[in-house]
This record gives structure tokens, C-alpha cells and sequence, in this order.
């Protein structure tokens, strides 16, 4: 398996950001990761996808766009739109129509900050999602950077300091947002998660203070998606801009909070008589199957099936379960950071049947 690094939704100055298209892809390049998906409000910017190659790195840098009613008060039901071939931002006022359509035009949707809470201090809304009985989508946003922050935020004084201390903001997908997804799963939903950082590049004032809140490239080295693909990338923008969303739609990937320390090399995976499948597959209960898991640092490690922890591991590289019972299998694992726990690693689930 090929690994791919990738960090998705963000925002320029075409919608709320602050940063050019230019600014994401330095800041990427100098973050070291492989692409960057920009989504932008209601915009499906053209001309910008290319392959950029500076300092001996290669990014594949793609554009999506983030599709909400703008004319919904209060606003809610933001839906990051992937590899559309046209825009889809006018059918913004029907989740249902929004997804049907998406997907005729060949594109993946994921339900962005399915919980995102109001933060009063900030004159910050809730702008969760609400459409719950919608179908068709491909995903959801399982950690969201921006959402998780507004999740703090009790008084502007815990504003302040967050912004001065942005490593000490994440511990994990909000436990609501966790229920959810498992919720789904266990109503035979394939639904892929991803993780997103939401980065907007916020130039704050308050009073005689000035800060940008959260650089593009600190949310680079934090909260990303790992895809593992069937190849590599090759530099090629219609074959990478593919390749990634093909192994997006599979669920062959994990999130991974990179700043404590790099997720790359995590590996899921389920090894029975005839095959062997990674996240996002599928594989009978027939004779018994090996789950493994390797992680490239030790740490704890939780094997969550249906919902429910079955197995946990503390300062493993390794972990191994044999099963013969169907259900749906995922990981969780968890590093010391700053004096907390924090979430690390959360994988897409393999399917036992």
C-alpha cells in the first residue's frame, strides 16, 4: 500500500479564509504533506488544481467546495462536495437534492462538523448538522480542528489562551460525533470518515493583541487523513486528482493528529482463509480471522467493534485479535501529549460478515 498524507477543508479569501491558494500550498509544501483538498463556501473555484513541485516536494493540490443554505437562519447542514465534475452549490437548500445531485456529478460528500457547537464568547452559532434522515452521502467529518476549538471556548480569556497554546486544543473527535458514526455503522452504513482542520488562517484582534489564529501550516502538521492507496502518486493531475478520490470513497484510511508525533506507517488489517482486506473492506467470519494492527509508535491501543471496546492494548507496536464473530471492527489509539491524553489514531473500519 501506498501512503498518501492529505488535509482537506479550508478556506481562502474567495469565502473566510485569510490565505491565498498560494499561502495553503507553502505552507503545505513546508508541512510536508502529499495534497491539500480547498473548500471554499458556496465556490467551486476553477483553474487552481495542479501539481506543484518547490524545495524537492511534490503536492497535489485539488479544490471542493463546502455547500451549506446560506439562506437557512441559523445556518446548519455544511456538506464538503470532492471531485464534482460541475457546481453543485445551488442545490444547497435540499441535503437530500444536494446529495442525489453530487453524486450524478461524479463527487463524494461528506457531512462537515456533524456537531459544532456554539461558542457565545466568540458570537459563534451552532452549525451542526440536522438531516439526519438524508441518504447517498459518502462520508462524515469525524475531527474537526475548528469545531473541537469552538468546543472550548467557555469565555474570551479561554480564547486567548488557546491562541497562544493551539498544540494544547486537540484531544480527539467529539464523543457526540464518535456516537454518530458508530450509530451509522450499525445500521449497515458504509460510511467513510475523514478528518478535517477547518483551516481558515484567522487574523484575530482584540484590543492592543493581534494573532492569526491557527496558520495553515499548523493545522498541517495536526490533524490529517491518511490514504492508503493501491499506488503511488505519479505527478500526474488526472491520474493523482483519481486516485485519491477513488481510495477516499473506499474508507481506506485513517485520521491521524500528527503533531505529537507522525501517524504514518499505522496499518489495519484482517487476514482470513482466502483474502486479506484493509479498512474500508470486507471479509467473511469463515474459519476465523486475524485482525492486526502495527502502529508506528508505542502507545494504547483500543479495538472497538460495533461500538464497544473488545480488546485494548497500553505501549504496543503490535496488536493482534483473532475473531470469528461478524460486526464492524475499527481502532482507536491514543498518545501522552503536553501532559494529556490525546486521540492519535482513529482507522476506518473493516467489515467482518
Amino acid at each position: 500500500m501506498h501512503e498518501i498524507t492529505i488535509n482537506l477543508h479550508m478556506h481562502t479569501t474567495y469565502s473566510d479564509g485569510f490565505g491565498s491558494h498560494t499561502d495553503i500550498a507553502l505552507a503545505a509544501i513546508k508541512a510536508g504533506i502529499d495534497a491539500v483538498i480547498v473548500t471554499d463556501h458556496n465556490v467551486l473555484v476553477e483553474g487552481k488544481e495542479e501539481i506543484i513541485e518547490k524545495d524537492g516536494r511534490r503536492l497535489l493540490f485539488l479544490v471542493g467546495e463546502e455547500v451549506h443554505d446560506q439562506a437557512r437562519v441559523p445556518q446548519k447542514n455544511h456538506l464538503l462536495v470532492f471531485g464534482a465534475d460541475r457546481e453543485v452549490a445551488q442545490d444547497a437548500w435540499n441535503a437530500q437534492r444536494l446529495i442525489k445531485n453530487i453524486n450524478k456529478a461524479g463527487g463524494l460528500s461528506f457531512i462537515a462538523h456533524p456537531i459544532d457547537p456554539p461558542s457565545p464568547a466568540i458570537g459563534e452559532v451552532d452549525i451542526s448538522w440536522v438531516d439526519w434522515d438524508v441518504q447517498g452521502f459518502t462520508g462524515i467529518e469525524l475531527w474537526n480542528g475548528m469545531s473541537e476549538f469552538k468546543s472550548l471556548l467557555k469565555t474570551k480569556l479561554h480564547a486567548i489562551y488557546y491562541a497562544y497554546q493551539p498544540h494544547r486544543v486537540a484531544h480527539g473527535p467529539l464523543p457526540a460525533v464518535l456516537n454518530i458514526w458508530d450509530d451509522l455503522l450499525a445500521k449497515g452504513k458504509r460510511i467513510v470518515a475523514v478528518g478535517g482542520s477547518d483551516a481558515h488562517a484567522f487574523s484575530v484582534h482584540l484590543g492592543p493583541l493581534h494573532r492569526v489564529l491557527f496558520p495553515y501550516e499548523f493545522h498541517f502538521r495536526a490533524i490529517n487523513t491518511h490514504l492508503l492507496a493501491d499506488e503511488p502518486l505519479n505527478g500526474e493531475l488526472e491520474h493523482d486528482r483519481e486516485l485519491v478520490k477513488n481510495t477516499l470513497a473506499s474508507g481506506c484510511a485513517f485520521i491521524g493528529y500528527d503533531l505529537p508525533v507522525s501517524t504514518r506507517g499505522f496499518r489495519f488489517s484482517a487476514h482470513g482463509l482466502e483474502k486479506t482486506v484493509q479498512m474500508g473492506g470486507e471479509i467473511s467470519s469463515k474459519n476465523g480471522v486475524t485482525l492486526q494492527i502495527k502502529l508506528p509508535h508505542a502507545c494504547k491501543c483500543r479495538l472497538i467493534k460495533n461500538g464497544r471496546v473488545v480488546m485494548s492494548w497500553d505501549k504496543r507496536l503490535t496488536c493482534t485479535h483473532i475473531t470469528s464473530e461478524p460486526g464492524t471492527y475499527r481502532v482507536e489509539a491514543y498518545v501522552n501529549y503536553k501532559g494529556r491524553e490525546r486521540g492519535w489514531i482513529f482507522s476506518n473500519p473493516i467489515y467482518i460478515l
